[in-house]
């Protein structure tokens, strides 16, 4: 700093201590002398714009505005460097000064001082800065096996303290929809299942702005289940197809098989599609000896499962409890039904 520079800022110095001399505002303490008026905190949300206003009139022959320490304004001259303060042209019987995009660091007192007949009055204004809440970390997402322990963490800040709350969306569409679990930075799961794997959403608000929301992605592993299997009755040289569905993360790998041999895409006349968590296989030309029972086999990194459907000629249907149904125990069934259904109504 040069001899200029130093000279200058002693000047500065003894014009801001000639200030709070002449308003008779002590360092860092305001304005306690003379007459001084308390107004309403003034609440302002993050980014918002504040006006500060302080009511004067013909008798003020000095007037200034300041913050803290600092001095913002002395009647039209601006002696803050912060550009966001301006001094608004309002009524002659208003000095107020107005904050654009108000941050955290605007909060605190603000005062007016006023010098009337040598008599300084001062009006005091709390800025309170109000900060939307916010999510500043949470959980990526997790891959994990059926059984193991899960904790989830979700972090928010804003002003006031932000509530959190935790919702659940199955992957599975089971009719329940989403569904609050819990609240709190901590989602804790112990032993989870499959029936667990879906989104778990962290929502956070303070009533200052819409609340915030992000999610995390929870995928349960599990061995194959086999949901479902079915199989038609086919006549020879028809075509004839046998279905077998596993549910299983990841995807089951599927194998069909004929006693102990093994079936393969594209021979003796059969076709194995795998679309998804179904398999399909198909016989073009069915023929007596394609009649009998066949086992699907699904399998993962997880586990492996099977099941048998049989491939019988016209009439027969294969259920999903793995039983063959003959024409003549179907037609016994139905009776059985439309009998119990007619003595329902006496």
């Amino acid at each position: 700093m040069g001899i200029t520079g130093y000279f200058e800022l002693q000047w500065k110095c003894l014009v801001v201590v000639a200030l709070r001399l002449l308003f008779l505002v002590p360092a860092g303490v305001p304005a306690r002398s003379g007459e001084s008026y308390l107004k309403d905190n003034i609440t302002v949300r993050q980014g918002d714009s504040a006006v500060l206003k302080c009511n004067v009139d013909n008798k003020v022959s000095r007037v200034a505005w300041l913050n803290r320490t600092t001095i913002l304004f002395t009647g039209n001259e601006k002696w803050s460097l912060d550009p966001r303060v301006v001094l608004l042209n309002t009524a002659v019987t208003e000095y107020s000064i107005k904050i654009l995009n108000v941050n955290l660091y605007d909060e605190g007192p603000y005062v007016c001082s006023i010098l009337t007949n040598k008599k300084p009055e001062s009006t005091k204004v709390h800025l309170i800065v109000q900060v939307p809440a916010r999510i500043v970390n949470i959980s990526a997402d997790v891959s994990v096996n059926e059984g193991s322990n899960v904790s989830l963490m979700c972090l928010a800040i804003g002003r006031p303290e932000p509530s959190i709350l935790w919702k659940f969306r199955p992957s599975k569409v089971d009719g329940k929809g989403s569904r609050v679990i819990t609240e709190g930075e901590y989602v804790e799961m112990t032993g989870i299942t499959k029936d667990m794997s879906g989104s778990y959403d962290c929502i956070t608000s303070n009533d200052i702005s819409p609340p915030d929301k992000r999610t995390v992605q929870v995928t349960v592993n599990y061995p194959p289940v086999i949901s479902r299997v079915r199989s038609t009755g086919t006549a020879v040289g028809q075509k004839g197809v046998l279905w077998c569905e596993a549910s299983a993360v990841p995807l089951a790998d599927f194998q069909w098989y004929k006693g102990e041999r093994r079936l393969f895409n594209g021979l003796n006349g059969v076709k194995i599609e795998n679309k998804g968590k179904e398999s399909m296989l198909t016989f073009f030309n069915v023929s007596e000896e394609d009649y009998g029972n066949y086992t699907c086999v699904a399998m993962n990194t997880l586990g492996i499962t099977n099941t048998s459907i049989i491939l019988n000629g016209p009439g027969a249907i294969h259920d999903v409890n793995n039983a063959a149904l003959s024409p003549a125990s179907s037609f016994l069934l139905l009776t059985l039904a439309l009998t119990l259904s007619v003595l329902s109504k006496f």
